[in-house]
């Protein structure tokens, strides 16, 4: 079933289905992650390292060689197993400690950044001035989860404002356990503000005489409060409790 309607068919697994990313990670288990790390990290000159989440994921390689090798290697073997990549969405990069010291010497300006669920990863410094991988909103998701709230108030926008200011409470809470993570407070908080204004934009059309101002709606902002957003999970703490298996 897809949007409602159904299609018969004996190959692939449903988009959006709950069994997909089971049947993918049974799957890709055999065809990807065995044969990279039997196969692939032994053929490598240098580190190489695999993350995957269903059927998305990202490989790591110490020296570009290895990662064109991998590249042509991987189209291959999916291929035997009746699968292909998505070419728009698969691409080799420079990253890491020395992505953006060759990018400006090469006068190619930042080093090029990847998205992965729904994040976009790309290179930083801490506070003492050392490289690490920092990550944000992708721009997609923002897009995508802004365009529902406005969805959603066009067509709820004669409900009792209780029921409206706690359904986007909820929204918000959500959103901020999955994207208030290390490094991203500040695209959280951007995303907050946008929806603000949503709110007020569609709250004054609720009314022909347009009887919010920032005032008003700053005071019915006290009353009717938004939570705000406050780092969830810190990356690198999460990443010493994992050492172990890293």
């Amino acid at each position: 079933m897809e949007e409602g309607k159904y299609f018969e068919s004996d190959k692939g697994t449903p988009q959006g289905g709950v069994i997909s990313p089971i049947l993918a990670n049974v799957y890709l288990h055999y065809v990807l992650d065995l044969w990279f790390e039997k196969v692939v990290k032994k053929q490598c000159r240098g580190e190489a390292y695999i993350v995957r989440y269903a059927d998305d994921f990202v490989c790591c390689f110490q020296f570009k060689s290895d990662a064109e090798n991998f590249y042509n290697a991987l189209i291959k073997r999916l291929k035997k197993f009746n699968l292909e990549i998505e070419e728009n969405k698969t691409k080799i990069i420079p990253f890491g400690r020395f992505a953006e010291e060759n990018s400006k010497r090469k006068g190619r300006g930042k080093p090029s950044t990847f998205d992965f669920l729904g994040f976009t990863h790309y290179c930083g410094k801490s506070r003492s001035g050392k490289f690490r991988v920092k990550r944000k909103t992708s721009r997609k998701k923002t897009t995508a989860k802004l365009k529902s709230h406005k969805q959603w108030l066009q067509s709820n926008l004669t409900r009792d404002i209780k029921d409206i200011m706690n359904r986007i409470t909820r929204s918000l809470s959500g959103y901020y356990n999955y994207y208030c993570i290390t490094d991203n407070l500040k695209e959280v908080t951007n995303f907050v503000n946008e929806v603000e204004r949503l709110l007020f934009k569609w709250l004054n059309r609720r009314s022909q005489r347009k009887s919010f101002n920032w005032d008003k709606f700053n005071l019915f902002l006290r009353k009717y409060p938004l939570p705000r957003p406050t780092v969830k999970v810190n990356i690198y703490k999460l990443r010493e409790e994992i050492s172990h298996i890293l």
